[in-house]
């Protein structure tokens, strides 16, 4: 008999009901992620199990997690570097996929029990198994998020998500990276039976091995669509769809995958075979480096939040019922705190509240979750919630004396150990916290806009600053879903010090003569979301030149020529997107751009899109030097986090290390 006594990951066990109890506990780690370990040891206790159905001494198999908050969060991406040739990619790869086949094939019926996230590899280990049990529970979520690493579903999830979901239900989430709800992935019969809790787990597993419970492939029209000519058809759609959002030299993951699904979606074994060879290419790509550079960025992000503090944000207040103050107490209640919002103008409060409502109708899908929602967020003019907050937030006019005179009106109201925190974007924290008599208390959490969709924080501290504050801002950062990025107080911090030049250097091109619409094309052209005009207008053009002057005055430069002409369109009314006209005139939230006579060469955007960044890149070089930030790779992942700073090229400063790289497209899936 296989020997399991060794097993290091997983616990086995076989009850008196002769049902097998395979339990995932990846040692050392807070998440079960399959590397090669896991995947040996889960090979072995396959084997015994095959040996023991032999004898009739099992009559089936639950695969479940031991870790409280989830299943498999995916493979383990660390491992990923240690290969280096499409042929380890083939081999290994083909292993796991033989493993998967080998849990498909047993004889008795496999369960997968569900609790907590179930991506990537782990939903392709569950798709394999016979039966799948989710909870209801909102932190279970199921997805695969491989096309975010410039790679697509590798262990033969392509063909079995197609198999179980149909091209509608299961495309869609490949090319996204979406994660679904358990009663979504039910929905598109990638989860066979939904429970309450984890604690119902158990005993529906049970129940399904009694019955011997087999998940059906889907059928009917949605199983057709992948017979050609349909497939074709929805080929063809996808790919104008995906065009739409993300440039193929720059991610072709997502493309492959339509190219995999076109040639091969007809016949599952003949695409299983496939995707390994479309699969290699794409993940010794630079692409797929680069993106696996950023997820290991958003980790070291994470990582500056402090561990076992005792301190816990549960009551935000925000004073400041604007755009940003209400985006930030609206996406704190989205998150589940309690918010209090406060403003001199009651109606702004309530102008604020009603804004966010959409926010809170996507995010809670129940009016039981949204009522709830709404009785956390608390209407306050008179600020009378601050002595029972753990974090204040000021989110005003970005004017010194203004923050000064809020700040010292406030400080002897809030509790012991409430974080004290401005969202100010390019004042010094220590000149806001001048006139408090604890100044080390003072605290900068600077959020980008639009708040909801902009992943990343800036927790500022001036040389003053008190330790534990700082770590008190990371842990609230971390605990509304954002990454942290601890900055030392200097003008403009980090992302908009960068910007700054940015901006600037492609303003004095469009006063030069340039065309606005060519400058943002080849920004996109070289991975930027949008181009630096557009930017600006988005910005507003009153805070470019706001934060202009203040950039200038730090350095010492004088003010660019293109700050003139930001000044003389500022005081004409003309801010950019919130006017209506800026650089562009808006319509519909929309910049109206003027078409070309002639389409842009194609190399000249290239050669362009370079110098346009080349302005930030040295901006970024000056912030590291100075130690603004703390290391090279926390200035690329605030710059990618909080700008956008194409992911595929993995931060500012490691694409000037390796520009002589050229990120190439894998090629096309043959056909057989």
């Amino acid at each position: 008999m296989t020997d399991l006594s060794q097993l290091r990951d997983w616990r086995f066990s076989v009850d008196k009901q002769a049902i097998a109890w395979a339990t995932f506990d990846r040692e050392g780690e807070s998440q079960n992620s399959l590397g090669r370990r896991p995947l040996e040891e889960l090979g072995l206790i396959v084997e015994h199990v095959e040996e023991l159905a032999k004898t009739k001494a099992v009559r089936g198999l639950v695969i479940q997690s031991g870790k409280e908050k989830g299943f498999i969060v995916g493979a383990d991406v660390r491992e990923f570097e240690t290969i280096t040739s499409e042929q380890q990619v083939i081999e290994n790869v083909g292993t796991v996929n033989a493993l998967l086949d080998r849990i498909e094939k047993l004889p008795v019926p496999v369960v997968c029990c569900i609790h907590g996230f179930c991506l990537g590899g782990g939903l392709e280990l569950a798709l394999a198994c016979h039966w799948r049990i989710a909870t209801r529970d909102e932190a279970t979520r199921l997805g695969f998020p491989e096309v975010k690493l410039g790679i697509f579903p590798g262990f033969n999830g392509t063909a079995r998500s197609l198999r179980q979901a149909g091209a509608l239900g299961a495309m869609p989430i490949m090319l996204t990276g979406s994660m679904l709800r358990a009663g979504a992935a039910k929905g598109l019969n990638l989860v066979d039976e939904l429970v309450p809790g984890p604690l119902n787990l158990p005993w529906a597993a049970r129940r399904a091995i009694d019955k011997g419970r087999r998940s059906k492939p889907i059928g009917g029209w949605k199983g057709l669509l992948r017979r050609w000519p349909a497939r074709g058809y929805l080929a063809g759609k996808m790919r104008a769809q995906t065009k739409a959002k993300v440039r193929e030299e720059h991610y072709p993951a997502p493309f492959r995958l339509i190219d995999l699904f076109e040639t091969h979606g007809g016949n599952l074994e003949g695409m299983k075979k496939a995707e390994t060879r479309a699969f290699a290419p794409l993940m010794l790509g630079d692409t797929s480096r680069n993106l696996r550079r950023v997820f290991k960025l958003s980790e070291i992000m994470k990582a500056q939040a402090p561990k076992g503090l005792a301190w816990k944000p549960l009551r935000v207040h925000v004073i400041g019922a604007g755009v940003m103050g209400a985006d930030i107490a609206g996406f704190c209640v989205a998150n589940g705190m309690e918010v209090s919002l406060q403003d001199l103008n009651a109606e702004q409060i309530t102008k604020g509240i009603d804004a966010q409502k959409k926010l809170l109708s996507r995010k809670f899908k129940t009016k039981a979750a949204r009522d709830a929602a709404k009785a956390r967020f608390i209407a306050d003019p008179t600020g009378e919630h601050i002595t029972r907050a753990d974090i204040v937030i000021e989110a005003i006019v970005e004017k010194l004396e203004v923050k000064q005179a809020l700040f010292k009106s406030i400080e002897g109201k809030l509790k012991p150990g409430a974080v004290m925190a401005t969202n100010t974007s390019s004042i010094m924290i220590e000149k806001i916290a001048e006139p408090l008599a604890d100044p080390g208390r003072l605290i900068g959490v600077h959020f980008f806009n639009p708040v909801a969709q902009m992943p990343l924080v800036e927790i500022i501290k001036s040389a003053g600053t008190r330790e534990e504050e700082v770590q008190k801002g990371c842990a609230f950062v971390t605990a509304i879903g954002k990454f942290p990025l601890i900055v030392k107080s200097s003008p403009g911090f980090l992302v908009n010090r960068v910007l700054g030049p940015y901006m600037m250097a492609a303003l004095q091109r469009v006063e030069a003569g340039e065309p606005k619409e060519k400058i943002d094309e080849a920004a996109r052209t070289f991975g930027m979301p949008m181009g630096p005009v557009e930017l600006a207008d988005t910005v507003g053009l009153d805070v470019c030149a706001h934060v202009g002057k203040i950039l200038a005055a730090g350095s010492g430069a004088a003010l660019p020529p293109s700050a003139a002409k930001l000044d003389a369109m500022v005081a004409s009314g003309k801010l950019g997107k919130k006017s209506g006209e800026g650089f562009y005139v808006w319509k519909d939230g929309k910049p109206q751009r003027s078409e070309p006579a002639h389409p842009y060469d194609r190399f000249e955007l290239e050669r362009l899109g370079r110098d346009l960044v080349d302005p930030l890149i040295k901006e970024a070089r000056k912030v590291l030097e100075e130690g603004v930030v703390e290391n090279a790779d926390l200035v690329d992942g605030g710059v990618i986090f909080g700008t956008g700073f194409a992911p595929f090229r993995g931060g500012p400063l490691h694409f000037a290390t390796n520009e002589s790289k050229v990120v190439t497209m894998p090629r096309r899936v043959a056909a057989e």
